[in-house]
């Protein structure tokens, strides 16, 4: 399977050792969550799966428990930075099938290349 997942926390830190400067929170709406994003990403990386970071979301590749696993625990992850987490999550379940992450793209760009 392939998950995209989003994951950004929300309110004031939950974890006491997490100070209000680590939420990378700026002055006024302009509010900031790329150190929150960043310990998630490293969760991803961290795991050994197949998995790519956009600007939106972070895709991951395995078998169901193990992409689970990593969700969970980067949302756990997330969830020091701030009161709420919202989670975002799409998956392509498909049996039977490995390296999508990038085959997908693949044939995208072979038909894009013709």
């Amino acid at each position: 399977m392939i998950v995209a997942f989003s994951v950004a926390p929300s309110g004031m830190p939950s974890d006491p050792s997490v100070t209000l400067s680590d939420t990378g929170e700026a002055s006024g709406d302009q509010a900031s969550v790329h150190e929150a994003v960043a310990a998630a990403v490293r969760i991803v990386r961290e795991s050994g799966l197949p998995n790519r970071t956009s600007s939106m979301f972070t895709e991951i590749e395995g078998d169901w428990d193990e992409v689970m696993d990593v969700v969970r625990r980067a949302t756990d992850e997330v969830g020091r930075f701030g009161s709420r987490v919202s989670l975002v999550l799409k998956a392509d379940i498909r049996p039977g099938h490995t390296g999508e992450i990038d085959g997908k793209l693949d044939r995208v760009e072979q038909v894009l290349g013709r």
